[in-house]
C-alpha cells in the first residue's frame, strides 16, 4: 500500500491539538500518524509539501436533493410551498439520464469546495423513467466521493391531502419493496464503506402516516438510518396541527422517529421542548443555512442545539434552492447567520468548521470513521491554501472561514486524490461541468408539454 505523507501544514485536527507546522501519515486509505513539526523518514513515502496550507478533514455535507442540478434558477423569489408547486411538474418528467448528469454535476461541485462524503435526498420517482436511485449512485462511483443517498419517498398526493400533485407519488407497497431492494443491493456498513443507505420519506406533508411507521420498522429491521425534512417553515407546522392536531416533532415521536438512528433537514422552526427531545434521544439535524435563506424559511437555532447537546451538522440541500453553494461556503454562512441572530460570539470559525466536519460525520453515525484528523480514522483530508492574499490574515482557520473560501490545493478522498488545485482529477472537470448543463437543458425539454 501507498504511504503519503503531508507536511509542513497548519493542521486542525477538529477534536483535538492543533499543529501549525504539522504532518499527517496516510497508509493506503488510513491516516497512522499526526503530529508537529517533520515527519518520520518512511522508505519510500510520496512526501506532499503542504506548506501554506490548511489541512482540515474533509467536509461532510448532511443534506442534499443532486437531481435538482438540473432546475436551478426557476422559482426564485417564492415560499417553500410555492417553489414545491412550481417545481413539482418539471420533476416529474426527470429520467435516469436527467439524474446521472445532474448528479455528477453536484457530486463534482462538492468535490471542489472539500467535501468528501455526501448524503442525497432522492423522493421523486416518476414512473417508467429508468433506474433513477441507480444513476446517481453510479455517478458518485465514478468520481470517487463517500456517498450516504437516501431513497426517499411520496405517497401522499393532493387527492389524500398532501401537497405534490399525484404523478409524483408513489403506493405505500412500492415504496417499501423498492426501498428494502436498494438497501440489500448497495448498502455496506463495514468500516470505510463508501456507501450506506438510508431510509427516508420525504416530509409530514407529502407522506402518509403508514408510510412513516413502516419506515421506520424497515429502517431499524435493516439496521440503516432515517431521515426527513422537518420543521423548515411555519406553513409546515401550521399544515402538521391543522391535519394530525399536534406539533412536526411531537408528530415524529408519535410515530416512533426520534432516536439517534434519525436525522431532520432543516429544524429551523423548534420550540424549547422540541430541542431538548432531540438532545435527549441524540436526534440530528441537518443545517442549510442558503437554502433557508433563499426560501426566506428562517435561521435554525443550531447555538441552542448545539449547547444542549443535538448533533448538528450542514447541508447544502438542493441547488434549485441554494443555486451553486458550496459546501464549505456554509461553513461561514452557518456562522454569520448564527452571529445575526445570537450576537457575534454565537458561533466561532472552529465551531462552525466542527459543524462542517465532526458534526455531519455524528449526524451520519460514522463519528468514528471521518470528520476529524487523529490516526485510525479514514484518509478523508482538505488542503486549502491560505497564502497569497490570505497571509494577510495570522489565523489560518479565520483566512478559511471568513470571507471567500480559500483555493483547494488537493482533496483526498479515501487516501485518494480527487481533486488537485482547484480542479477534479477524478474525472475530467469539463465533462462534469457539460453533464450538468446537459441535464438542465434536457430535463427543461422533457418539461415543457408539462410546463
Amino acid at each position: 500500500m501507498t504511504v503519503r505523507i503531508i507536511e509542513n501544514a497548519y493542521v486542525v485536527t477538529v477534536t483535538g491539538q492543533e499543529h501549525p507546522s504539522g504532518h499527517i501519515v496516510i497508509d493506503g486509505n488510513m491516516i497512522t500518524a499526526v503530529g508537529d513539526g517533520p515527519a518520520p523518514a518512511i522508505a519510500g513515502a510520496e512526501r506532499i509539501d503542504a506548506r501554506g496550507c490548511l489541512a482540515t478533514p474533509g467536509l461532510v455535507n448532511t443534506h442534499h436533493h443532486l437531481y435538482q442540478w438540473a432546475s436551478q434558477g426557476l422559482a426564485k423569489d417564492n415560499t417553500l410551498f410555492e417553489w414545491l408547486v412550481a417545481l413539482y411538474k418539471p420533476w416529474s418528467k426527470m429520467d435516469a439520464e436527467v439524474v446521472r448528469g445532474a448528479a455528477s454535476a453536484g457530486l463534482g461541485w462538492l468535490l471542489r469546495s472539500g467535501t468528501t462524503t455526501s448524503t442525497d435526498h432522492h423522493y421523486v420517482f416518476p414512473s417508467g423513467r429508468g433506474d433513477l436511485f441507480a444513476a446517481e449512485i453510479e455517478a458518485a462511483a465514478e468520481l470517487g466521493i463517500r456517498f450516504h443517498p437516501c431513497r426517499g419517498s411520496m405517497d401522499r398526493g393532493q387527492s389524500d391531502g398532501g401537497l405534490p400533485p399525484d404523478e409524483v407519488v408513489e403506493d405505500l407497497a412500492t415504496i417499501l419493496a423498492e426501498t428494502e431492494a436498494a438497501i440489500d443491493r448497495y448498502h455496506d456498513d463495514s468500516f470505510g464503506s463508501m456507501l450506506r443507505i438510508a431510509v427516508a420519506p420525504c416530509s409530514p406533508f407529502s407522506v402518509s402516516r403508514d408510510l412513516l411507521v413502516q419506515s421506520a420498522e424497515l429502517a431499524r429491521a435493516k439496521g440503516v438510518r432515517l431521515h426527513t425534512h422537518l420543521c423548515e417553515t411555519l406553513d409546515e407546522e401550521e399544515h402538521c396541527i391543522e391535519q394530525f392536531g399536534m406539533s412536526p416533532v411531537d408528530y415524529m415521536e408519535s410515530l416512533g422517529w426520534l432516536g439517534e438512528d434519525v436525522w431532520y433537514a432543516h429544524a429551523v422552526h423548534l420550540q424549547d421542548a422540541d430541542i431538548k427531545k432531540m438532545a435527549a434521544t441524540g436526534t440530528g439535524a441537518a443545517h442549510c443555512p442558503s437554502s433557508n435563506a433563499r426560501l426566506g424559511a428562517g435561521i435554525a437555532r443550531v447555538t441552542d442545539m448545539l449547547a444542549a447537546g443535538v448533533p448538528v451538522g450542514l447541508g447544502v440541500d438542493g441547488a434549485a434552492s441554494a443555486e451553486m453553494v458550496p459546501l464549505a461556503g456554509e461553513v461561514r454562512q452557518a456562522m454569520y447567520m448564527q452571529r445575526a441572530r445570537y450576537g457575534p460570539t454565537a458561533l466561532t470559525a472552529r465551531q462552525a468548521l466542527a459543524v462542517g466536519t465532526i458534526g455531519g460525520a455524528k449526524v451520519l453515525g460514522r463519528e468514528t470513521e471521518i470528520g476529524s484528523l487523529e490516526p485510525g480514522k479514514l484518509a478523508d483530508i482538505a488542503l486549502w491554501r491560505v497564502d497569497g492574499f490570505y497571509a494577510a490574515i495570522d489565523d489560518p482557520v479565520t483566512a478559511f472561514a471568513y470571507g471567500q473560501t480559500p483555493p483547494l490545493a488537493r482533496l483526498i478522498v479515501n487516501g485518494r486524490t480527487v481533486v488537485r488545485d482547484d480542479e477534479l482529477v477524478s474525472v475530467p472537470q469539463d465533462e462534469v461541468a457539460r453533464r450538468g448543463a446537459d441535464a438542465h437543458r434536457r430535463l427543461m425539454k422533457l418539461a415543457e408539454e408539462v410546463l
